[in-house]
């Protein structure tokens, strides 16, 4: 089995060294940068796996370089803050990461959290192959393909298209669409949306539900999915 290569941007030392400690200990490939800047030129180079960022990095803070790092790449990322403030949390969400962890953290967490994210990476194609590749007719569509008005999802190849154009989803994204349209028109929690997407078997921060669902909103349209207050959310069939 291949190892897996751990971007980790941090700038405060002790925390840096115990933590790459601790994550090589567990089987991990980490490089280690103390800013930024030094954590761009090392993801560029590298293309890692997974990268996990701290906020409040000198020369290019954290909600930046994973802007930077979600124009160029799908890779998933892990936000690291010393808080749990709302503005922190969002803006870390709104760049692109895929979740976030409140520091101090415990390793064996920060483990597990990096463990359930790479695993839904590894599953989204298996996810859509549940629900294609039947030959099966439905409402909205045909096999792998559903359509949905304007929106085409081709849950074989992994694809999304509206109006006829490609549209780019992260696979975080792509998971979220994927359970919307197993169900269209049904009301999904945002607590059993944490289960399926983000494989939080205790529950966890919704508010990393609201956000995936408003980028995914800005893709495919504002109005496709619904929200039903004290629900959750649904897709427009």
């Amino acid at each position: 089995m291949a190892e897996t290569h751990v971007l980790f941007v941090e700038d405060d030392d002790v925390i840096r060294e115990a933590t790459q400690l601790a994550l090589e200990r567990d089987g991990f490939v980490v490089t280690a940068m103390p800013d930024g800047l030094s954590g761009l030129k090392a993801f560029r180079a590298d293309r890692p796996d997974i990268a996990l960022l701290d906020v409040m990095v000198p020369g290019l803070d954290g909600v930046s370089l994973c802007r930077r790092i979600r124009d160029e790449s799908t890779v998933p990322v892990i936000m690291l803050s010393a808080r749990a403030d709302s503005i922190d949390v969002v803006l870390g969400l709104e760049a692109g990461a895929d979740d976030y962890v409140t520091k101090p953290f415990d390793g064996a967490v920060l483990v597990a959290r990096i463990r359930a994210v790479l695993r839904r990476f590894g599953h989204a194609a298996g996810r859509g192959g549940q629900q294609g590749g039947t030959g099966t007719e439905s409402p909205y569509g045909v096999g792998g393909l559903l359509v949905f008005g304007d929106l085409e999802i081709d849950t074989e190849g992994m694809e999304v298209r509206r109006e006829g154009r490609q549209v780019g989803l992260t696979p975080t994204e792509m998971r979220l669409l994927l359970e919307f349209s197993a169900a269209p028109g049904t009301v999904l929690s945002r607590d059993k949306l944490m289960e399926r997407v983000w494989d939080y078997g205790w529950g966890g921060d919704t508010r990393v539900v609201d956000v995936h669902v408003q980028r995914l909103r800005t893709k495919i349209g504002q109005d496709r999915i619904e929200t039903v207050r004290g629900f959750g959310y649904k897709l427009r069939a």
